[in-house]
């Protein structure tokens, strides 16, 4: 009898979280026992409404494209379990001969892993193996060197502050402040660093919500700046937080877990027009930096093809309750080399992991070399350099 595979997607997509769908799909087809991948279309409600799609029927051609489109091909949720729903998605699992199970997504789809598991052990389903492929943009897995789709969301928020810096440069009569995903995590925030090719250059102030952030020296370092170079950029992250703990900008809406923050860079594009009497703009991309496919980084692709790969790969050696994790290999010549490692699931779920200390300057207002070398590789190709024409005509005048 063949063995069935079901891939379910969780949470925000990523610009590669369909990469990994591939990667599942293309392992399968090396293994002459199985017979359905089935995708779960929109996510944990699509497998209690038995939606399920045989992605192993679908032309080649077109299944090569999902390597190149943003979003989740199968739809995604954030739809709440109960114990009851758990119990139910293992009996219908159960129903179709799935063999091994995939959830694909976050912190969250983590901690539903692993109650999936508990639930088909429950029910003496002990053949289905368990196994997760981490996704998000935020980084914010725990363990895990770094998440599929980071490298993605990265690359887009460097290169766009690049562009953004060049404008600003262009007129410098105004700040430009820069908002970021993050939650709870500045890594995104923190990535905007790469956008600079030497010292002085754009962003440059990063403000992450790992420190408390103070309007006092915010605005001071705004001004300072403002008086050296007239236009200013400014990343900040859409979960920064006071001294008190609290968000800088009262939540507009919240779930369970979900909080919609108000506009950080609206607030603080405002105080600078308050309070210094200086032009300021704020900029968001929120979900084009996540959707991009025009700033998708090739690393980031490959290594979440590669993770959707090992995934299937460890459940049919009977590996079972395990998220897929990336370890970084020290190298002689320092060269950007990894390798996939088994993570306990209970180790990863609801569990958000922040940018360290050491990445952080003393005043919170940027990040340290050791943060811009850990990331420089994830976000692939060098980032295109633009024409200076004042620093070429001071090399000629030196």
């Amino acid at each position: 009898m063949k063995k069935n595979v079901l891939v379910v997607h969780g949470g925000g997509p990523t610009p590669v979280m369909n990469a990994s769908l591939y990667g599942v799909v293309q392992e399968a087809k090396r293994h002459g026992d199985i017979g359905a991948v089935y995708g779960a279309m929109g996510g944990m409600e699509g497998i209690l409404k038995e939606d399920l799609v045989d992605l192993m029927t679908i032309d080649e051609n077109e299944l090569k494209k999902l390597l190149s489109t943003p979003g989740s091909a199968i739809g995604s949720s954030r739809f709440p379990l109960t114990e009851e729903q758990y119990e139910e998605m293992a009996k219908i699992i159960g129903k179709y001969g799935i063999s091994y199970l995939l959830p694909n997504g976050g912190n969250g789809t983590m901690d539903t892993c692993g109650r999936i598991n508990r639930a088909c052990v429950a029910l003496g389903n002990t053949d289905v193996k368990v196994v997760g492929i981490p996704k998000t943009i935020d980084n914010d897995i725990a363990i895990t060197d770094h998440t599929p789709g980071f490298g993605s969301a990265a690359r887009y928020m460097a290169g766009t502050v690049r562009e953004i810096a060049e404008d600003v440069k262009s007129l410098p009569i105004h700040v430009c402040v820069i908002e970021s995903l993050g939650r709870n995590s500045g890594w995104i925030a923190a990535s905007s660093v790469l956008a600079r090719e030497k010292a002085g250059d754009a962003p440059h102030l990063i403000y992450t919500p790992e420190r408390p952030f103070c309007q006092e020296e915010f605005l001071e370092d705004v001004k300072k700046l403002y008086d050296e170079l007239g236009g200013v950029v400014v990343v900040a992250s859409e979960g920064l937080k006071g001294k008190d703990g609290n968000p800088i900008v009262e939540p507009i809406f919240k779930t369970e877990r979900a909080v919609y923050y108000g506009d950080v860079s609206t607030h603080l594009a405002n105080l600078v027009v308050k309070e210094l009497g200086i032009k300021a703009r704020s900029e968001k991309p929120g979900l084009a930096g996540r959707s991009s496919i025009a700033w998708q980084s090739e690393v980031d692709r490959e290594e979440a093809r590669e993770t959707g790969e090992m995934a299937l790969r460890l459940a049919v050696q009977g590996k079972s309750g395990i998220m897929v994790g990336i370890e970084r290999v020290e190298t002689p010549d320092q060269s950007y080399e990894t390798r996939f490692i088994e993570i306990p699931i209970d180790q990863v779920m609801m569990y958000e992991k922040t940018l360290p200390a050491e990445y952080i300057n003393e005043r919170g207002n940027d990040v340290t070399e050791a943060f811009s070398k850990w990331c420089r590789p994830l976000v692939g190709e060098k980032l295109q350099s633009f024409i200076n024409i004042k620093d070429s005509r001071r090399e000629k005048q030196i």
